[in-house]
This record gives structure tokens, C-alpha cells and sequence, in this order.
């Protein structure tokens, strides 16, 4: 469509609402609050539209056509090139796209109908969705390996009372985890250097600046050949966090999604023994 077409189409919207949908300036154009808020129901409305269609074509048997997934930071880069093989293997005649970001917006996206299905830490918050629980996800200890921790055979959460504990930035459901973990360590001791990645810490840790948590999916990925790093693990019970599949509970394509979670569970990590479940509180850690 043509730029003068979508203006004329947008003024006649806007005549027909009796509101302003977009505001003109020198500037440039922005949406108003109302403009805003049609723009976000127009999104539900096309992803209903597109999930009707897709019933009407019976696809709600299997996982084919256009699947949207959204991915959290600290699981994408460490999955994926596991999980993309398997699914154009198992799932063929499905056409997948990804969305990598924070899980906040991950569940604001999903229950606004932008994504299909969310791959996510536990707990989920949202009554309006199904979970269904893929693998643990164990924590391991960082140090670096000048370090007199590199020489303990287990870690241990006291071993952290004289350590500077680095973190992810806020808004990162790893950092939280980590501080659940953690949550005896004198705030003090608490470190952030802004960092949006598991491969940031990783290299702080390296050159000196304190240890961290990393989670098994990444130090399997990235971490073992770093003569720089010793990595510990804990005595049981591991600390740990449990990855999930998350979906609308009102998905035509649940079956499908359904597949989609056992392909997950069979292509990237060790089964769980939890069967699917309505969205609550779950002991991630």
C-alpha cells in the first residue's frame, strides 16, 4: 500500500472513530493515546483472525504454517541451534519466527496474541495461559581460577559471604534467580556492570572482577574451554531453574504447541517427570 493510501485510509478511520488516531507535527507523526490503543486491539484482532484461519485449514491437529516463539536472553543463543534442527526435522511444513527479549515483554506479547508461544523460566504469572515444563536447568559456580575458590572440589552459598557477586542488569529473570539463590550475600557484596549477557559475565569473572552463576545450558555451550574459569558445582540440591513452554490457554493450536514442547524436551535437555499445568508459582530453583 501506498503512503497517500494509508493516510487517506487513517483520516477516514479517524472521521468515522470521531478521534485522532495519529498526531501531525514538524516532527514527524505519532500515535495518540487512542490511536495507541487501537493500534494494540488491532493486533489482537489479526492474530484472532490469523488462529481462525488456521482452524478453518484443520491445522489445529499438528504444527504447520506460521509459528511465532519468543525466546528469554539466557536461553536463546545456548537452545536454538539444538532446537532449530529438530524442529525442520519433526515440524516441516511449519515456517517459525523468533522473538528474543525480557520476559516481561515475552508474556505481554504472548497474552496480546503477537506470539504463539513463549519459552521461558518458571514461575509464570498469568492465569490466561497453559505451562508445560520442559528441563531443569542447573546452576554452577564461576570463579576465576587464580582464585582460592577454584580450589574447592563443591560449591557452596557460604562460599559467596566474601565474594563480589556479578549480575545481569535489571529486568533479566536470571538476575532474579540468581539473587533467590543468593539471598543470604550482604547486598554489598552485590555487583552489576549493566551487562545484558551470560558471555559478559562470564568474561568479568575471567579477568578477576568476582564470580557468578551460570546456568548449565551455557557453560556446555560456551564455558568449559576457558582456562580462565574454574566452574564449580553445588552439592545437592542443586540450585537450578525449570524452562518452560508457555501458550495461550484459548490457542487453537495447542496440539500442535503441544508437539512443539515435546520436540523441545527431546532435542535440548532431560525430560521432567511434571505434566502440564495452568500458570502459578513452581519451584524454579
Amino acid at each position: 500500500m501506498t503512503q497517500p493510501a494509508l493516510s487517506m485510509q487513517i483520516r477516514e478511520l479517524e472521521a468515522e472513530l470521531g478521534r485522532a488516531l495519529i498526531e501531525r507535527g514538524r516532527d514527524g507523526v505519532k500515535l495518540t493515546r487512542t490511536g495507541e490503543e487501537v493500534a494494540a486491539r488491532a493486533v489482537t484482532i489479526l492474530a484472532a483472525v490469523a488462529d481462525l484461519e488456521r482452524r478453518a485449514r484443520g491445522d489445529d491437529e499438528q504444527l504447520v504454517g506460521s509459528v511465532s516463539l519468543g525466546v528469554i536472553p539466557s536461553v536463546a543463543p545456548y537452545l536454538l541451534p539444538r532446537l532449530l534442527p529438530a524442529i525442520a526435522e519433526r515440524h516441516r511444513h511449519a515456517q517459525l519466527s523468533l522473538r528474543e527479549t525480557q520476559t516481561e515483554t515475552l508474556m505481554r506479547e504472548l497474552l496480546a496474541g503477537s506470539l504463539d508461544a513463549v519459552l521461558v523460566s518458571l514461575p509464570v504469572e498469568a492465569s490466561e495461559v497453559e505451562v508445560e515444563p520442559l528441563f531443569d536447568d542447573a546452576f554452577l559456580l564461576a570463579v576465576p581460577a587464580r582464585s582460592p575458590l577454584a580450589r574447592r572440589r563443591v560449591a557452596s552459598i557460604d562460599l559467596l559471604d566474601d565474594a563480589e557477586l556479578l549480575l545481569l542488569e535489571d529486568g533479566h529473570c536470571f538476575r532474579e534467580q540468581a539473587l533467590t539463590v543468593c539471598r543470604s550475600i550482604d547486598p554489598r557484596r552485590l555487583r552489576s556492570f549493566g551487562a545484558t549477557s551470560l558471555s559478559t559475565l562470564m568474561q568479568l569473572v575471567a579477568n578477576g572482577h568476582g564470580v557468578t552463576l551460570l546456568p548449565q545450558m551455557f557453560v556446555d555451550a560456551e564455558a568449559r574451554d576457558d582456562p580462565r574459569v574454574s566452574l564449580l558445582r553445588f552439592a545437592e540440591p542443586e540450585p537450578k531453574r525449570v524452562l518452560a513452554l508457555a501458550y495461550r490457554s484459548t490457542s487453537p493450536v495447542k496440539t500442535g504447541l503441544s508437539a512443539l514442547a515435546e520436540t523441545i524436551r527431546t532435542a535440548c535437555g532431560p525430560e521432567l517427570p511434571a505434566e502440564k499445568s495452568s500458570a502459578g508459582p513452581v519451584g524454579a530453583l
